[in-house]
């Protein structure tokens, strides 16, 4: 993809006449469109699962997310199936907008009828903004309708450096300071806003968003997919100085599993995540990134109650399904680690939570699904026929209580560097590179803090793992070969 190309395009905020013509599949006129459910989709970016206050953890401040929950369902084992990138965002949004598995997705995408393709063909309004992340025609076939779209990370300045390797002496990049540019953007380049300010980037979308919802999609006939994407909580993690009130340093809950280092090198040890925080991590280190992660998932929360309330002041909410989740999750000093590019639950984990017609408030799915399996899911609520390309199946069925579980285990990669299979009970994590393997009783140990896999004990567990793992493998076209 053309970097200088991509970034003219995302200050732009592409008009739809610019995008009609690249939606090339016939319109879906098999059936009226006056009927069909509306979808408001929101995905933020690193947003672990142990986030969300009613659910998963009560220090964190969520009203919004917490009342989409009491409102509707929540799936509590929701992951994302792997990455071949260091940023693991693409990968899992490809999956997301494809239908297509892990290693169908990278060269496959640009063969398939996207998600707002396929909906947009179905008479839908489709309209995104915010973070996309994949390429520019992948885009434009996607949405007929777009505000500001981002790109994969807003770089705080200077790039590289202050925001980096914190705590350390000397430094002083601060969250809310406006001048440091990554989510503090200016508007008018942004959403050709006169006069210019400068405006969060979670305020900025949510103001282009509730605009588009309230102005155009709620006057109109035709029923919409509307998709936010949020860069947050994602680094450089900033907000206002009074969201960071909030969480006092010395008061943030240091996780159980913390550790100075990570017992070996995963494969990518010092990724661009794992710079945020100097080597060894110390327990004030994890309090301040921690602290911040916080404020910022708290801030992006208030917005998400700003839309939430534009839809009931919309007419349309009865007719509504909202979604919302996460690419992926994050360690914030779990582990010794501060990134995602490893197969711990902190980060193949990522909240799921729907609400909207049929759907009953307060309902807790503990099966096991994949965050990809939106794509069908709205299909099937919507009456439409999913695309043959998709792999991953409705959980349609599960909402409304009926049908099987669709998996009897998850499995994740990423690189040639890991390969995951987890059960509802255990996990293996294998480590080819360096002959190395994890084995951890979830079920008894959530934090995967005590690695089994030389205990003799447990070897008929990791054997029946092993033989699971290449299982999937093989399914998904996995060609490396595992010699644990």
């Amino acid at each position: 993809m053309n970097r200088r190309k991509f970034l003219g395009l995302v200050g732009s905020g592409i008009a739809a006449s610019n995008l009609g013509p690249a939606l090339s599949m016939a319109q879906d006129r098999s059936q009226p469109t006056s009927g069909r459910p509306n979808f408001l989709f929101i995905i933020c970016d690193d947003l672990m699962f142990r986030t969300i206050h009613s659910l998963t953890n009560p220090e964190v401040q969520t009203p919004n997310m917490d009342r989409l929950a009491a409102s509707g369902c929540a799936f509590t084992h929701c992951f994302h199936q792997g990455s071949w990138s260091g940023a693991v965002c693409l990968p899992s949004r490809t999956m997301l907008n494809s239908g297509l598995t892990a290693f169908h997705a990278q060269a496959g995408i640009d063969e398939v009828p996207t998600w707002g393709q396929t909906l947009g063909n179905a008479g839908y309004d489709t309209y995104i903004c915010g973070k996309w992340h994949l390429d520019t025609t992948v885009l434009q076939r996607s949405f007929k309708e777009m505000g500001p779209v981002a790109p994969g990370m807003l770089v705080s300045t200077p790039m590289g450096g202050a925001a980096y390797d914190r705590p350390r002496p000397g430094d002083n990049w601060q969250p809310w300071d406006e001048s440091l540019k990554g989510h503090w953007l200016h508007t008018q380049l942004w959403a050709n806003q006169t006069p210019d300010r400068i405006k969060h980037a979670d305020v900025l979308y949510s103001d282009c968003f509730i605009d588009h919802l309230l102005n155009k999609a709620a006057k109109r006939d035709a029923p919409f997919f509307m998709y936010l994407g949020f860069n947050s909580p994602h680094d450089p993690r900033q907000s206002p100085r009074e969201y960071l009130a909030r969480y006092p340093q010395d008061k943030i809950e240091v996780p159980p599993n913390f550790l100075p280092r990570h017992p070996f090198d995963l494969g990518d040890y010092y990724i661009r995540d794992e710079m945020l925080a100097p080597f060894p991590r110390t327990p004030e280190d994890v309090q301040l990134h921690r602290r911040e992660y916080y404020s910022l998932i708290t801030f992006m929360d208030e917005q998400i109650g700003r839309v939430l309330d534009a839809l009931q002041r919309s007419g349309k909410a009865s007719n509504t399904y909202v979604i919302l989740t996460a690419d992926h999750g994050l360690a914030v000093g779990e582990h010794g680690l501060m990134g995602k590019q490893n197969m711990y639950d902190c980060s193949v984990r990522m909240p799921l939570m729907i609400s909207g017609p049929g759907i009953a408030a307060g309902k807790r799915i503990d099966e096991m699904v994949y965050q990809h399996c939106m794509y069908a899911t709205t299909c099937d609520l919507a009456g439409i026929p999913t695309p043959q390309t998709v792999e991953f199946p409705s959980l349609a069925p599960l909402i409304h209580g009926q049908g099987q579980p669709p998996y009897e285990a998850m499995f994740s990669y990423y690189k040639g560097f890991q390969r995951m299979v987890r059960t509802k009970t255990h996990k293996l994590i294998v480590y080819p590179q360096i002959q190395k393997t994890q084995v951890f009783d979830i079920q008894n140990d959530p934090w995967e803090m005590h690695d089994l896999s030389a205990d003799p004990a447990s070897a008929e567990v990791k054997a029946e793992l092993l033989q699971q793992l290449k299982g999937l493998q093989q399914e998904l076209g996995d060609k490396l070969k595992l010699e644990a």
